[in-house]
């Protein structure tokens, strides 16, 4: 099934095919096509990934999505996150987190967006050109054949990419931490945001719309709802009553994993093998901990399509923009992984006078 159809970009255009339509996908498809390359992009599911997660966006990743065109739409929905605190079961307040630190030194606030309206924004931008397929249903098996004929194939399928397999194979994939993941959406605004840390578990509280809260909640081991709420029994207001008042059917119940051990390289650029470049949890899909997926993911797409626009002609060319954009992002990236990771470990010790006493050293 083809969600888009057009014209294509012109006689002589490059080509490339984009292998997945999440967040990193639909970025790159855009800035390659504004920088006049043919673009596809092919998703295995039938309908693009819509549920209603808050991503957090940080100054950087919004002028990545200024420069894709895209940064008018996402501020049409998202709502600045300035007031979040660390908190403990009893309401205890251990920490800020440094939203306003971000906002002085960039000059604009961190956003926060929902899945569905960061996802409508980049398939607009697609729309802006008219001539992207973005065709549904598609399952990629044959990296080595599609890669022979284009002149990019971009691997943006996720933590079980099957391009990242084909081209450098097995060893490094998704890898349990032994947490399980819930999030949701309640239907009023919490009296307050930020997270809250108990033994082993974790609350989360953010904006998304007026009206509305994101929740996530992270537990060892809880595999039905009245599980989940008895894990967070007792702990401060309005944690349970957002438990409570929001249909388990809409929560969404995942087991956490992350991209282990780090890649070697985020691009091959082999013009006999074909060009190929991974983005997004393809390249280093982390723990949601930092809230840094979907920027990450962004500005792996900016960073791309800034290399391959100003690479000369040819393939010599083409592999030299491939290798500027692994040095500049796959260091930085892996690194947002790493933190991320590790900052899953210290929220979700059991030692937690050890890591209150620690936090609230933290500057305010």
């Amino acid at each position: 099934m083809t969600r888009r159809t057009g014209t294509g970009a012109g006689v002589g255009a490059r080509t490339a095919t984009v292998v997945g339509a999440g967040i990193g996908g639909l970025a790159t498809a855009i800035g390659l096509r504004q920088a006049g390359w043919s673009v596809t992009v092919l998703e295995r599911r039938t309908e693009l990934e819509r549920y209603g997660a808050a991503f957090g966006v940080h100054p950087t990743a919004q002028a990545a999505l200024d420069r894709l065109g895209v940064g008018a739409a996402l501020r049409d929905h998202a709502v600045p996150y300035r007031d979040a605190r660390i908190r403990t079961p009893d309401g205890r307040v251990l920490a800020r987190l440094p939203l306003e630190r971000i906002e002085k030194k960039a000059g604009r606030p961190e956003l926060l967006i929902s899945r569905t309206y960061l996802v409508d924004a980049l398939l607009a931008g697609l729309d802006a050109f008219g001539d992207v397929p973005v065709k549904l249903g598609e399952t990629v098996t044959e990296v080595t054949a599609l890669a022979a004929g284009q002149d990019l194939v971009v691997g943006a399928d996720g933590i079980r990419s099957a391009v990242r397999t084909a081209r450098f194979g097995g060893r490094s994939g998704p890898r349990p931490v032994s947490t399980v993941a819930w999030i949701g959406i309640a239907g009023f605004e919490s009296p307050v945001h930020g997270e809250t840390w108990g033994s082993g578990r974790f609350f989360g509280l953010t904006p998304v719309e007026p009206g509305r809260t994101n929740w996530y909640a992270t537990v060892p081991e809880a595999t039905t709802a009245d599980e989940l709420r008895a894990s967070f029994a007792g702990w401060h207001d309005p944690i349970p009553r957002i438990l409570d008042a929001t249909d388990p059917d809409t929560w969404i119940r995942y087991e956490m994993r992350h991209l282990h051990p780090a890649l070697p390289s985020f691009v091959s650029a082999d013009a006999s093998a074909g060009h190929v470049a991974l983005v997004g949890d393809a390249a280093h899909a982390m723990t949601p901990n930092l809230g840094q997926g979907a920027c990450t993911a962004i500005l792996d797409a900016d960073a791309l399509t800034r290399a391959v626009t100003a690479a000369p002609p040819g393939p010599a060319g083409l592999a030299a923009a491939l290798r500027a954009y692994d040095r500049e992002r796959r260091r930085s990236a892996q690194r947002t992984a790493f933190a991320s990771r590790t900052l899953h470990r210290f929220v979700s010790t059991e030692r937690t006078r050890l890591r209150n006493g620690a936090v609230r050293l933290l500057p305010g």
